[in-house]
Parts: C-alpha cells; structure tokens; sequence
C-alpha cells in the first residue's frame, strides 16, 4: 500500500487493484478519566508517552472510501454538525479528493455514535449523498435511524453475521464497544485492510496494552476480547488496519511485541491526530 495524493483532509492510496482515501472530519478532546484498566476502573495514571492537549486525548475522526473496479464504499460519515465544533469537514474532504458525494450509493457504518453516523446529513439538514441507495450497520444498532436519522432509515440494512458488501468488501462483526459494532475487511491483489471504528481510541496506548480499554464501551470485557483478536489477525503478514481514531490519515500496519504482550503500529503516511 503507498499515498498517491494527500491533502489537510485526505490521503489516498494505492492497495493492489483497490484505491483507499482516508477522509479527515476533525477531532475530539476527551478526558483522560474515560481510560478503564481490566477491572473497568479508571487508570490510575496515563503513561507519559500518551500526548495531551490542554490535559485531553485529542481523538482524530476519520473516515474511508474503499474503490475497487466494481463498487465504492463510504465506511463512517463524521459527525456533520452534530456534536462538537472541531468535526464536520467529510463532505469537504470528499471535495478535496476529487470525489463527488453525489455518486456515493453504499455507506456502511461501524457503530451508532454521533462521529461516524451523523454524516449522513449535511449541515443543512438535506441528505449527504443523494444517491444513497444502502446503509449498511450491525443489526444492534439500527434504533438510531429516528429524527435526524429517519429520512435514510427505508435504506438501512442490517448485519447480522458475517456479509459480503460487496466484491471487495466483507463485513465482520465484533460486539462490544456497541451492541453492533462492526469492522469491514477490504480484500485487494495485495493483501486485506480490517476499517475498525472504536476499537482503539488512543493508538499511543491501547496497541501496547489492549487490555485498556473504554469509558464508553458497552461491554469492556468483550471489546477487550475482540481488540486483541482483531490485533492477533493484523500481526499477520499481508495484514493493514485504517482505524477512524487513530491519528489522521489513520492508516498503518501492526506488528506483535517479542514478547506477546502488546502490539506496535506503523504508520503508512505521516500522522497527525
């Protein structure tokens, strides 16, 4: 895999016979506190290689646009304009990497929450993408698709196992930061891309120790369980990840420690979170 073009908001690369462009729409500062060691509790203290801003984790929030001979995939739409200020650049970054929100037909979401499923609808309140034809999302958490969701809820298709998207794109079901979190594994002539949501908030700490885990997970002990088989199947040759918090264009290759206690990313285009 290697950049072909990169912007403030976009990089796109080259994946054997598929095209990959992360799309940047921002970011999120969240307090520490909603870091959980193995017991759920908070950690007793962030490592110093953990970068704070103002005393905050500030999360990247990206999403993917898979491209492959036969069909497109938008995995994730930010959050528009529909929590905090620092988000909401998607269609901007569409724009900005010379592709037209116009032809999008197939969105496929990771999870329920506000910065991946907002960006179905613009700013101003019309459909992001007028050809929308299927929304595809894990079947625990379509209940989200009521008021400012409800006008794309007749497309809704729920994944309840294992699903080809489509030529290129199989989606795999992994519960436990929501009931119906989803990741999209991309197969290309060169090897597979895992597109994850929130199975890793904070890159600089959960690859070495992803027994941390997240505030907001709703069930920790089974997002702890699914981040480290997801990370056991990345170690593996052939194997990329794109992750929408990982640090902006969000996109790397993860290696196991010596001594099986942690991972290590690599990033394939320099980051910035």
């Amino acid at each position: 895999m290697r950049p072909l073009s990169t912007g403030k908001l976009h990089t796109t690369f080259e994946f054997g016979d598929l095209t990959v462009t992360s799309l940047r729409d921002g970011y999120v500062d969240m307090p520490p506190t909603r870091l959980r060691d193995e017991s759920g509790a908070p950690l007793a203290a962030v490592p110093q290689a953990v970068p704070l801003v103002d005393g905050r984790l500030r999360l990247s929030v990206n999403a993917f646009l898979i491209t492959g001979p036969t069909a497109a995939l938008l995995i994730d739409t930010g959050a528009s304009n529909a929590w905090h200020p620092t988000m909401g650049s998607l269609l901007d970054a569409l724009a900005e990497a010379g592709i037209d929100r116009r032809g999008i037909t197939d969105v496929a979401i990771t999870h329920n929450h506000e910065d991946h499923v907002n960006g179905l609808i613009a700013p101003d309140g019309t459909e992001s993408f007028p050809a929308l034809e299927r929304v595809w999302i894990g079947a625990g958490d379509t209940s989200v698709f009521t008021g400012r969701l409800a006008p794309v809820r007749d497309r809704v298709v729920p994944i309840t196992g294992k699903v080809a998207v489509n030529d290129h794109v199989t989606a795999l079901p992994t519960p436990g930061h929501t009931d119906g979190h989803t990741v999209y594994e991309a197969t290309s002539t060169t090897g597979r891309l895992l597109v994850w949501g929130d199975t890793v908030h904070v890159p600089s700490l959960q690859f070495d120790q992803p027994g941390t885990s997240w505030e907001l997970d709703g069930d920790q002990p089974q997002a702890r369980a699914a981040r480290r088989a997801l990370l056991e199947q990345l170690a593996e040759p052939g194997h990329y990840v794109a992750g929408a918090h990982l640090d902006s264009p969000g996109v790397g290759r993860v290696s196991r420690h010596t001594d099986g206690n942690g991972f290590s990313l690599d990033y394939l285009a320099p980051s910035i979170a």
